[in-house]
């Protein structure tokens, strides 16, 4: 039986430890088996992220295909609702404890989702390990994306040593305690108070001591904060185009802000950011949202005065 799902494409070379990587964090699809297509292995994921691409898989023998659902940590976020799916789902992974039904997309304040339990565990709140890290989260309680693990990776090659970085929405901590290995100060702020709980409990388990978290809303931070940033991160998709301002205005000049958002067309935003004074030198693709929608990511150079 062939499957048509999301898939990765990999240097063969990079195959097993791409592998490895894929089943840390979550991301790959036990139920399929990765593809050979000439020099590249095509690895099936449980859903869309950056650089992924629609595939046919054939089902990995004796295993059966398991309806649509995203990992993160030990629950299983499921696409429809279906209390029998759940089950083979639960079944499935050892280290599953719980598959939920989204009932709701990210909104609010708080940029959080509700859920409803279908199996195992009635919790929302798991581990996640990520490229050595090990991160608390509440589903229902914080904002987390594991789709963005990649991109904490390749933020974390451009980040040179000792940079002053802020983390303008920075949820549980994800980006602030990756950044922490290269930068002198992270400073991470949320207005979610759950959040920033987490937050300090996932510096503390990953022994992190660089990080400054910050309750606060981000439009306050230009009169709190003592510092001028050479790195900034807005992961705010719904509304992160509202707080640009206030970016441009605590990053150095020549510093670099990373603005993750929702777009509808190429460049769309590209004309607020050069009249606030940026230079966009990159704009990918992290992953699809919705129909006509996709998160994107903008790096943005501030100009030098």
């Amino acid at each position: 039986m062939t499957v048509e799902q999301w898939g990765i494409r990999v240097p063969a070379r990079q195959g097993e430890k791409t592998r490895q990587a894929l089943i840390r964090e979550g991301q790959i699809d036990l139920t399929l088996k990765p593809r050979r297509d000439g020099d590249a292995l095509i690895f099936p994921l449980v859903s869309s992220r950056e650089s992924a691409e629609r595939c046919g898989f054939d089902a990995m023998p004796g295993r059966p295909v398991l309806p649509r659902h995203e990992l993160v940590g030990g629950i299983a976020i499921m696409q429809d609702r279906d209390p029998e799916g759940a089950q083979k789902i639960l079944a499935s992974r050892p280290s599953l404890h719980t598959v939920v039904y989204a009932e709701t997309e990210v909104s609010g304040e708080y940029r959080t989702r509700q859920y409803e339990m279908l199996a195992g565990v009635p919790t929302t709140r798991t581990q996640v390990t990520e490229h050595g890290h090990r991160f608390t989260v509440d589903l229902a309680g914080a904002y987390f994306s594991a789709r963005l693990s990649t991109e904490r990776q390749r933020i974390l090659a451009e980040t040179r040593d000792n940079e002053i970085v802020l983390d303008m929405f920075a949820g549980v901590g994800p980006f602030a305690i990756t950044l922490a290995a290269r930068a002198a100060l992270v400073v991470a702020v949320d207005t979610n108070p759950h959040a920033i709980e987490l937050m300090l409990e996932n510096l503390n388990a990953n022994r992190i001591k660089n990080v400054l978290p910050v309750l606060a809303d981000a439009r306050q931070l230009p009169g709190i904060l003592p510092w001028k940033f050479d790195r900034i991160i807005m992961n705010l998709p719904l509304a992160g185009t509202e707080f640009l301002p206030e970016a441009f205005g605590l990053c150095q000049p020549g510093g670099t802000i990373h603005l993750y958002v929702l777009v509808s067309q190429e460049g769309e935003h590209c004309a607020r950011i050069r009249e606030l004074g940026g230079e966009v030198t990159g704009e990918r693709v992290v992953r699809s949202y919705s129909p006509g929608q996709w998160h994107a990511v903008y790096d943005i150079v501030v100009k030098k005065e």
